[in-house]
């Protein structure tokens, strides 16, 4: 986003943070709801044009926004979406983009609450591994053909029990509604907004061999020290690494492994 539709999405945020700081906010229900309402933006293309249309007065679209929204959602919802359409947005589409990401974030405010963002986060990073490792599950959940209800059954059965259950509702609005973006890329962004979540920075590292306990917390601190931020470590363990490790921070790549080293050899001997 950008011009108008990140000011109107910044102000959003504010809005969404002061409202789930509140004890009695119920941030699970907050995000269901805001999930819906993304759904029926995305549906309903007229009805995201109306209520974007920077001809209109804020107000007007406001209220439009409260008849609509009034007796399907909470108040705290609705009043949120009435004040996101008071705002201007560069496209009708960012509307909807900014929507999904405060349900995304509040469902992500829901595990904070109980202790379980740590949680969450490492399951999105274990179940995208897990992804792209098994072409058969990725064909099943981004099976165009599959019915909605096929895919919440397989979710289920993979993540129920098994996962917090913010990961397994985080995950199933992705796959049933992923809204023009692939899998992969879906969960990548849910994972950097857990981050963002905690103020902090998201390093995945790949290694030869798992790292001890130990190791972990010195690569966190020498990380953090480097960059300013409390690192979160998302561990991959690669036999092709050969050892020692490689760290990558959003593009920013560190190579400590012999095979880069032998690669990097190579390419200078080869010039």
């Amino acid at each position: 986003m950008n011009g108008a539709s990140r000011e109107a999405l910044a102000a959003a945020r504010e809005r969404l943070d002061a409202l789930t700081d509140s004890t009695s906010a119920d941030a699970t229900k907050l995000a269901d709801e805001l999930a819906a309402v993304t759904a029926l933006l995305d549906r309903e293309v007229s009805l995201r044009r109306v209520l974007t249309d920077p001809a209109q007065a804020g107000e007007a679209k406001a209220g439009l926004a409260q008849r609509l929204l009034g007796s399907q959602v909470g108040g705290s919802t609705a009043d949120l979406v009435s004040g996101m359409v008071r705002s201007r947005w560069s496209q009708s589409r960012d509307l909807v983009d900014a929507l999904e990401e405060l349900a995304d974030t509040a469902e992500l405010t829901a595990a904070q609450k109980r202790g379980a963002l740590d949680d969450v986060e490492d399951e999105l990073f274990r179940f995208g591994r897990i992804v792209s490792s098994n072409t058969e599950l990725r064909a099943a959940l981004t099976d165009r053909a599959a019915t909605t209800a096929a895919k919440v059954e397989l979710l289920h059965r993979l993540l129920g029990g098994r996962a917090v259950p913010s990961t397994e509702r985080l995950v199933t609005r992705l796959v049933t509604a992923p809204r023009g973006r692939s899998l992969e890329a879906g969960l990548e962004s849910l994972s950097k907004l857990a981050a963002e979540r905690r103020d902090r920075l998201v390093a995945v590292v790949t290694s030869a061999v798992p790292l001890s306990d130990t190791q972990k917390q010195r690569l966190g601190a020498a990380l953090a020290k480097l960059y300013g931020h409390t690192m979160h470590l998302n561990i991959d363990v690669d036999p092709e690494v050969l050892g020692g490790i490689r760290v990558q921070v959003g593009d920013e790549v560190i190579n400590g492994s012999i095979a880069d080293r032998i690669e990097d050899a190579g390419r200078r001997l080869a010039s």
